[in-house]
């Protein structure tokens, strides 16, 4: 059986992998920008105070780049079309505590996709 492709405008990619970041705190971040304007989402990531900003903001300038250099898309008219977060591996560590007993400490990680399309003023 063929596979059937979608018809439309072009869309472009960018993925961060192992973001040492909980995913639910990019997740805030991530919920802010979705359905923006990619130019207009870097503007707005720029003044946000969370630290989950930067890596956000580093994906979509990634993905613009790609989408700039790659396909040779207008920067102008790309829109977010997709972005999400997903968990990446956890690592866990311990802090030992008084009396003999363990603290477990749980680093976590995500990853972060971003996929642009370009939508025509």
């Amino acid at each position: 059986m063929a596979a059937e492709y979608e018809v439309g405008a072009p869309r472009v990619r960018a993925v961060a992998r192992y973001v040492p970041m909980s995913p639910q705190k990019v997740r805030l971040v991530v919920n802010k920008v979705r359905g923006m304007r990619a130019l207009d989402a870097l503007e707005l990531l720029r003044f946000m105070p969370q630290r989950a900003a930067r890596p956000v903001a580093k994906v979509i300038q990634s993905a613009i780049a790609n989408a700039d250099h790659n396909e040779g898309l207008d920067v102008e008219s790309l829109y977010i079309y997709r972005i999400y977060v997903d968990d990446g591996p956890r690592r866990r560590w311990r802090r030992f505590a008084a009396r003999g007993r363990v603290r477990p400490i749980i680093r976590r990680t995500c990853h972060i996709t971003v996929e642009l399309e370009e939508r025509p003023e």
